[in-house]
């Protein structure tokens, strides 16, 4: 079987196209949450709570 492509053949991609990845995915990922927050602010609202409860009882 000449033809299977195995994952592991692909060369390793450089720094540089890791970085524009992620950055992509985190615009994506910004633009997702926005949404969500437009769609539903009381649950929105509710999250940013719980989300500073949390940052406030965090321990270093």
């Amino acid at each position: 079987m000449p033809n299977t492509k195995d994952p592991d053949d692909e060369p390793p991609e450089t720094d540089a196209e890791r970085r524009r990845r992620r950055a992509q995915f985190l615009r994506e990922l910004h633009e997702a949450k926005a949404l969500r927050d437009r769609v539903q602010p009381r649950r929105a609202r509710a999250a940013r709570m719980r989300q500073q409860m949390r940052m406030r009882t965090f321990r270093w």
